[in-house]
């Protein structure tokens, strides 16, 4: 038994929840989001309540229902009160400035690195150290703070690169003289 999927997920009074056949939109202060969840899944709203049932305890039907559930509660979380994922910049001379809707990221590569996000993101500056990725949709979110850091991720000798606020990167020793 999924005991993620046997949870029902609450719907705040502001939120509007559409279900037609294997499509679940959700509308709320922050925008829309879409989802076409899998068929076998059957989404039902009861009041103020979105369940979801499976139709047998299969392995694949079992991780279905947990999937589908929390997809749907990411979407509700999302349009009601948003997502973010916030970004550190260390080493000497790396930093981040703010171009029109994206940012120019300078981490010791010989140009400069211009990053503009998706439709539905933002990303804002905290200083010229400290980038905040923000948006209704958690995967979105994490993908563009991923791709973010992807462009100098942090070296275990000096610890210098972009790294996730809070993340503990692993230090190795230098070398030592003979």
């Amino acid at each position: 038994m999924s005991r993620i999927g046997k949870k029902p997920i609450q719907v705040p009074d502001k939120v509007k929840v559409e279900i037609s056949g294997t499509n679940v939109t959700v509308t709320g202060p922050k925008g829309t989001l879409s989802l076409d969840h899998h068929p076998r899944m059957k989404v039902v709203m009861e009041e103020s309540e979105i369940k979801v049932q499976r139709p047998s305890d299969s392995k694949t039907n079992r991780s279905l229902h947990g999937l589908t559930r929390a997809l749907i509660n990411n979407m509700i979380v999302g349009v009601t009160g948003g997502f973010k994922k916030n970004l550190e910049i260390l080493g000497v001379g790396y930093r981040a400035e703010s171009r029109g809707k994206g940012i120019q990221l300078l981490l010791g590569y010989s140009h400069p690195i211009i990053v503009i996000p998706p439709p539905g993101i933002t990303i804002e500056l905290e200083g010229n150290n400290k980038i905040q990725v923000s948006g209704i949709d958690k995967q979105m979110v994490g993908e563009v703070a991923a791709k973010i850091r992807s462009l100098r991720p942090p070296e275990p000798y000096k610890g210098k690169g972009i790294r996730y606020e809070g993340e503990e990167v692993r230090r190795k020793a230098g070398k030592t003289a003979a």
